[in-house]
């Protein structure tokens, strides 16, 4: 145990990230930040996301104090946004409950929206230098390959088995580095496909590397096929400006702008009339777009709507009408912002 936790500070220390943009901070908002943003997202596609974050709110005060749009509409295109919604929900649990100071107790920290074990650990370890042990996906691949533990990790009774193996791995000293370089081995030489394990200073003594079972180790999840959903989406367009909906504030995109959708192309006047009271010129159908969630994949058939005419000008709750610069600066999901490109660079 001594030997592996050695060789993973060692080789951290010499070979780890030390400059990623939330490290070289004990400031337990931003490393609360960078772990929510860090779940199920590449590091790459995280940076420059956490940078215009932390610019626009700097502390726990101004996220608390924003609305969840300004919000939601800085994590667009980042995907998974009941993570903006968690993140916005728990800074103001923070103010009210904790006087604007982020809790250092282990239970507080993981009763908050959105944080599980791994992640109020990783908290722990980075912000208050306590000793917790985390779990999550890269750090799975790195114990399941060098202990030699079967099975899908994902399944309760693996799951159990792996973190009973990284409590027992726990330093007495160096736990941010050994943290951390858990998290750079999965990251960066262990990896899910073609890894490294020459470069890996854990090699000898793996389990997978030595019986050639790196390709088996971890055990992939058993795939099933993912349903297919099919919506229509409305693009209505009135004098160079788009008509974009609230979404309900809780499933799929929850309390983000979209397109008005409906189940049937034979839906579409009706729903403009009596829905938007809007008297459709001229239509044109997109290509489809298809875009897919854990769930379910969602095939979107998107029609251009020329609106001649809109009786009631103003703002009906959860309708905006909006040009399409500032249509590009609401939270959208990533299909819709697709498709508002698309709408702006047409011309009857």
């Amino acid at each position: 145990m001594k030997d592996f936790v050695d060789r993973v500070i060692s080789w951290q220390k010499r070979h780890g990230r030390h400059d990623l943009p939330w490290q070289n901070t004990r400031d337990p908002y931003r490393i609360w930040l960078s772990e929510i943003m860090l779940q199920q997202t590449q590091v790459a596609t995280v940076i420059p996301y956490y940078l215009r974050f932390v610019e626009r709110f700097p502390d726990i005060k101004s996220l608390a104090c924003a609305s969840l749009d300004d919000v939601l509409a800085l994590w667009s295109g980042l995907g998974y946004y009941s993570r903006a919604a968690n993140l916005h929900c728990a800074s103001q649990i923070i103010m009210n409950e904790q006087c604007g100071i982020f809790p250092r107790n282990f239970d507080c920290i993981i009763n908050l929206p959105g944080i599980g074990r791994s992640t109020a650990a990783a908290i722990c370890v980075f912000a208050y230098r306590q000793k917790r042990a985390i779990l999550d996906g890269n750090v799975k691949r790195v114990l399941a390959r060098c202990f030699g533990v079967a099975g899908y990790p994902g399944e309760k009774k693996v799951q159990e088995q792996l973190w009973r193996k990284s409590e027992a791995l726990l330093p007495r000293r160096g736990i941010t580095a050994y943290t951390q370089g858990l998290m750079d081995l999965g990251a960066g030489v262990c990896l899910r496909r073609n890894p490294n394990c020459p470069a890996c200073p854990l090699h000898r003594g793996c389990v997978a590397y030595k019986a050639g079972r790196v390709n088996e180790l971890p055990a992939p999840k058993i795939r099933k096929a993912l349903p297919h959903r099919q919506t229509v989406m409305l693009i209505l367009l009135h004098k160079r400006e788009v008509l974009l909906v609230k979404r309900p504030p809780a499933g799929v995109w929850a309390s983000m702008w979209s397109f008005p959708e409906i189940a049937s192309d034979d839906e579409v006047g009706t729903v403009c009339a009596e829905g938007f009271a809007a008297r459709v010129r001229g239509s044109k159908r997109l290509p489809p777009l298809q875009h897919g969630f854990s769930h379910f994949e969602l095939n979107i058939r998107p029609v251009l709507l020329q609106v001649d005419s809109v009786k009631q000008q103003a703002q009906e709750p959860g309708q905006l009408w909006l040009n399409f610069e500032d249509a590009k600066h609401a939270a959208l999901p990533t299909p819709v912002r697709k498709l508002l490109q698309q709408a702006a660079a047409y011309t009857w």
